[in-house]
Formats: C-alpha cells, structure tokens, sequence
C-alpha cells in the first residue's frame, strides 16, 4: 500500500521523501508546536493521506479552519513552488469526503448519547464533583439499574434525584449515606450545565461508532469533523466527550491485531485539557485505553502545543512524532524545547535542541516508524501541502456538505421515548390518585351498611318520609275517620229523633 507522504527532508546532507507507513499508522502519534507554526496543515495532510488510502478519520475543528478539508484547494505561486521544493508529481485540488458533526446540532449532525453510556465516572468529571458528590452519582445509577429506570437524558437524570431526595432515609439505609447537601451541589452542577447546551449532547438517537468508520462508493474513508470551536469554551465537556468516544471504541470494536492500515484514526486536538486536573484513576483509564487499542486497529494521535502535556506513560507509546517550532522564551519553553529534543532517535547531522527553535512556519522536525516498527532518526522536513483548502468554509458551504450527508436523516431529528422520567411521573400520578379516591369497603362495612340500611326500611314503613305516610300514621288516620263517622252518625239520629219523635 503507498505511504502516506509527510513531507521532504531538508537536512543538510539527506534529501528524501519523508513518509508515514500505513501498517504502522495505528503505533499513534504526536503533533507538537506553538501556535501558528502550522499544526493544523499538518494535521489535514495526514488526514487527507489516511482517507485517500481508504482509513476513516475522526478529528476535531477547534479552529474552525479544519472544515476546510470539504472544499477544494486553490493553486497559487507560493504552493506550486512548495509542490516544486518536495517533489510532488500528482497533486490537485480535491476535496475530502466529510461528515460535520455538532454537539449542540448548529454546524453539523447533532451528537448525542445517553446518560447511562456516559457512566458516573465520566459525568462526575463533566459536572466538576468531588469524591463525596461522586459517590452519590454512583448510587444514582445503580438504583436506576435495580429498579429498571433508564437514564437517558438530563430531564431523566434530574428525576432520580428527585426520587432520592424523596426517600433519602430509606436510600441511605440500603445503599450508603447520601446528604441533602450532596444532592443539592449534584442539581446546581446540573443546572450550570443545561444553562451550556449540554442537555442537547443527552439524549437519542445516540451515535453509532458505526458512522464514524465509513467509506466512500471509491474507496476512500470518511473524515468526521466535530465542530468544537464553542465546544472548547467548556473544557471539561470536551475532553470528557472525546474520551468517552474514544472508550467507547476500545469497548465496542473487536482484537483484529496488525493490519495493513488502521480501521480508524482518532485525533485529539488540544490534548492538555484531556489531562489537566485529571484524576489518577481516570488517567490510568487513559493510560490503558491508548496502550491497548492499537490492537483494535485504531490510531490515536495527539495534537497540543508541548510534548510534556502528555505524560511520560503515554507519551511512550507514540510512535510517529512531528514537532513544528518551539520558542524558549521562559523556563517552561526550556524544558519543553528540552523534553521534545530528548523523545526522537538522535540524527548526528541534526541538533535537534538547537534546531526546534529555528524552525520556520510549515517546517517540523519528523520521526517515523519504518519497516519492522523501527523509528527513523529525525529530519527536519518541510511539510506537503494538503490538496483541500487550506482555510475556513462559509456557511452555505457547510449547509451544501450537510446535506449531501449520509447520516441526516437519521440523526438531525431528536427521539424521545419513555424513560425514567416518565415512569417516575407516571407512578406519582397513580399514587395520587388512588390518594384522591374513596375508600374500599370492607366486609364489616358492608353488613353494617346492610343491617341499617334494613333498620333504616323498616323505620320508613312505618312512620313515614316526607314524601310518603307511614304505616302508624296511616293507622292513625283511618281510625280517626272511623271513630268520627260513628260519632257523627249518632248526633244525627239524635237530632232527627227528636223532629220526628223516635227513640234515641
């Protein structure tokens, strides 16, 4: 398989091409320098080689001038005497095949994932917890699993605090102690957080790493551009999503050992906030995860300013090294100049110390591995130009490239489904209605009711209602009638006796 070529050698008595070999593409990586000594260039020249031998790439535009990968180039004077300088035969302008990606949905397909992929380690470290707070976190999400709610989006997340704010006694009983303050720090992180956008990173449909590996109809391999320019305003939100990706890959893809080129190449830009205040356990988590996954075909390279922002652990198993310009200009570009200086295989042609800081814009110092996994002495090289724009995109641009997209239709709309929230709303709902509604009968109940609903009857019968008369009173009535008819009937014999002289 042709190399990917990184440049030309420019050492004093070397002249050659200086390439990178795809077997060894996935041995990961470090591109080095201060700003505007062209890391970015850089960076889309071995994105642009990767995805023109058929590799997948995933990268981060922090800058925004990555998306220029999507457009075509444009030939000048300045480039066609570059092009001259390496020796470069078959260049044109071409665009890359792209796919933007947003967290927050604007410049690219939305990406989310769910609560519960994320993990409590992780989401501690996005949400700034201490230990105490973390411990809450971590019985949030094993109540959420024994009682089968799941965690899928903030709105879910908020309802089982709810939930453990409620039974908090019974909760701490059975699961360790959990404080009302624990609880009330967890929602105003929360809240800071859904003030940020994150509550749209929270959700599905959620990313299928499948999208992330595919190729074009030709051959080629797709490069995904996550849009983080207001992304890595929130730090630690971008260097926790970038892991977790990157965990998620190690978890999900299968040992497939060397390859003749990697199934994946994974960039992570601004590669110090991924360590910064990092906590031992999470850092060791890096540790293993970059160690281990080059035997899953994935190729992980780091881009940051210094050499020494990646700790020594990992920093070792960078195999494929460019450092562009450092200026030492106080004590700590010193000791990076220095530290940068000591991690290549020595040229004696080449002062590497003096060297890093002469170096002008698109020069860098190189190091690649060569055939049995041997890394090259370093050169200094002069870096090829990538053949897509090398600047930003317009917004019309970046609509056309959306659109052609393969994954719009499956991403740009958001799902919601029943969840925890909705469970935990739907039993509230029940429990007060069942509160609301009159009580069940019981056995005793209903004969009580039954002997005085019969005493009650036989009251009715016989002295009445206001409607109807009684037995007694109807009793009453006629014996009145009869005792006056009978009175009434003598006084009249009484009287006509009298008139006509009958007896009495």
């Amino acid at each position: 398989m042709d190399p990917i070529l990184v440049g030309k050698a420019v050492t004093t008595d070397t002249s050659g091409s200086v390439v990178l070999l795809p077997a060894y593409g996935n041995r990961h990586g470090l591109v080095a320098g201060a700003t505007g000594t062209g890391k970015t260039v850089t960076l889309m020249t071995l994105a642009e080689g990767f995805s023109r031998i058929g590799v997948p790439v995933f990268m981060a535009d922090v800058k925004g001038d990555v998306a220029g990968l999507a457009m075509p180039g444009t030939t000048s004077d300045k480039l066609q005497q570059r092009l001259e300088r390496i020796g470069v035969s078959d260049y044109r302008n071409e665009a890359a095949p792209v796919v933007f990606w947003d967290l927050w949905g604007k410049a690219g397909h939305p990406v989310r994932t769910t609560v519960s992929e994320i993990g409590p380690t992780l989401l501690a470290r996005i949400l700034e917890l201490n230990d105490t707070q973390s411990g809450v976190l971590d019985i949030l999400f094993k109540l959420a699993d024994d009682r089968g709610l799941l965690l899928l989006d903030l709105e879910d997340f908020r309802a089982l605090l709810g939930l453990i704010a409620d039974e908090r006694k019974d909760i701490s009983t059975s699961y360790g102690l959990v404080s009302a303050q624990s609880i009330g720090a967890i929602q105003r992180a929360l809240l800071q957080l859904e003030q940020q956008g994150a509550d749209q990173f929270f959700g599905e449909p959620a990313l299928e790493l499948a999208e992330l590996m595919r190729t074009t109809y030709d051959g080629r391999g797709v490069v995904n551009i996550l849009a983080a320019d207001q992304l890595i305003l929130k730090p630690r939100l971008y260097s926790s999503f970038l892991l977790w990706l990157l965990s998620e890959l190690f978890e999900t893809l299968p040992e497939v050992g060397d390859l003749d080129k990697p199934k994946l190449v994974f960039v992570f830009d601004e590669a110090h906030l991924l360590f910064d205040d990092a906590p031992a356990a999470l850092q060791q988590r890096i540790e293993q995860v970059v160690r281990l996954i080059r035997s899953k075909g994935v190729g992980v390279y780091f881009c940051s300013q210094f050499p020494d922002d990646v700790p020594d652990a990992i920093l070792g198993q960078l195999g494929n090294r460019v450092q562009h310009a450092l200026r030492a200009f106080t004590p700590r570009d010193q000791k990076a100049v220095k530290t940068a200086a000591e991690t290549f295989v020595a040229n004696p042609a080449l002062d590497v110390a003096a060297t890093i800081g002469q170096l002008g814009v698109g020069e860098a110092l190189v190091s690649t591995l060569q055939d049995k996994g041997i890394p090259m002495p370093v050169e200094k090289t002069l870096i090829a130009p990538p053949r897509c724009r090398m600047g930003a995109i317009t917004e019309a641009e970046r609509a056309q490239v959306r659109a052609g997209s393969p994954v719009g239709a499956k991403y740009d709309t958001r799902v919601d489904r029943d969840s925890a929230a909705e469970m935990l709303a739907k039993k509230a709902a029940d429990k007060a209605e069942q509160a609301q509604a009159p009580p069940a009968k019981t056995r005793a109940d209903e004969a009580a009711g039954s002997e005085h609903g019969f005493g009650d009857a036989v009251k009715d019968a016989m002295f009445g209602t206001k409607r109807r008369q009684g037995m007694v009173e109807t009793m009453a009535k006629q014996t009145a009638r009869t005792v006056g008819s009978q009175v009434g009937r003598r006084i009249v014999r009484g009287i006509l006796g009298s008139l006509f002289g009958g007896r009495r």
